[in-house]
């Protein structure tokens, strides 16, 4: 006798998927916030520890890859599944005209606000991506060398001496352009000697060359800078260390009460969204089933919102405010 098996229905796959996907982001928020809250006071001493973080990122292997396979990809599963599931859910939480019921358990109430924290996380993702991987993203003009812009306030100076950053207005760039353009003789000089192919060791000719040599090593570091033109209130910040140029580049972003707002906001709806989520995804995969073990299961992801939101809060307001005003 042959039993047929019925095959599973696409949505349940893909809702499982979903799920998964928001699980691994639930992972990668832990981390990305507790990194994060690293460049405030509390956890580490001028951002050292921010720094330690990111630069073990920064040095993975085949980075952009995983940026790819593991962030991206992921989360663009998650939005578009999410977009077509807020589009088609019906929230039930508030009063209306009668065609829908009107339930005011809390867990209503959450089911609302996991969509509405849904469509406030598409831009502020975007937003967030947009400003930190490619508008403000450092340049690196070798693997010693990174560059970023910052605004001039009265704690710049002590911190860069701190974090041992190097700054750079516009006149001193076009001083530095300036000079070496006057050195631009050099490569012709170098030219002749390698065109005569002289055998015999002469300490002039090593000289040039070694000087020629040098001159086009420091080409990219200034075609680099020149391409920042700056205004009064801004200088080019110089690291060694990819870490170290980030947290300059966080620190000057969270002067501003306006970017502190947006990141504040950001920062809540993604613990809620994420915790949330992950409540519901325990419950959804049948990993808790009695009503004590769902309900202490509950206690915990809101314990995990609590602690993780504060940690990127931590980042958000600590960065500047507290850790790296002065």
């Amino acid at each position: 006798m042959t039993v047929k098996v019925d095959p599973i229905p696409k949505a349940f796959i893909w809702r499982r998927l979903h799920s998964l996907t928001g699980l691994w982001f639930v992972l990668f928020l832990i981390e990305h916030l507790l990194t994060n809250s690293q460049a405030a006071l509390l956890l580490g001493e001028s951002g050292q520890g921010f720094v330690r973080s990111v630069n073990f990122i920064h040095n993975l292997p085949y980075l952009t890859a995983i940026e790819v396979g593991l962030l991206g990809v992921p989360i663009l599963i998650h939005v578009i599944w999410g977009v077509k599931y807020a589009l088609t859910s019906a929230p039930n939480s508030s009063k209306n005209d009668g065609s829908r019921p009107y339930l005011k358990y809390s867990r209503n109430r959450a089911y609302t606000w996991q969509r509405i924290t849904a469509w406030m996380l598409i831009p502020l993702l975007a937003m967030h991506i947009i400003k930190f991987r490619f508008l403000n993203y450092p340049e690196e003009v070798n693997p010693n060398t990174y560059l970023t812009t910052v605004s001039v306030d009265p704690g710049l100076y002590t911190v860069a001496d701190r974090l041992d950053v190097k700054l750079h207005d516009q006149r001193e760039i076009d001083q530095m352009v300036n000079a070496h353009k006057s050195q631009a003789g050099l490569l012709e000089a170098a030219r002749d000697i390698r065109q005569k192919n002289e055998t015999e060791f002469s300490e002039t000719d090593e000289k040039i060359l070694t000087a020629a040599q040098h001159y086009e090593e420091k080409s990219a570091y200034i075609h680099a800078l020149s391409k920042f033109h700056l205004k009064p209130n801004k200088v080019v910040a110089e690291a060694t260390s990819f870490g170290t140029i980030s947290l300059m580049g966080v620190r000057d972003t969270f002067k501003s009460p306006w970017w502190v707002a947006i990141y504040t906001l950001f920062v809540i709806s993604a613990c809620f969204h994420a915790f949330n989520g992950l409540w519901t995804s325990i419950v959804s995969w049948g990993w808790v089933i009695r009503a004590a073990a769902q309900t202490g299961a509950r206690k915990v992801a809101i314990t995990l919102m609590f602690i993780i939101g504060f940690l990127g809060l931590i980042a958000v307001w600590g960065t500047y405010f507290i850790n790296l005003k002065h």
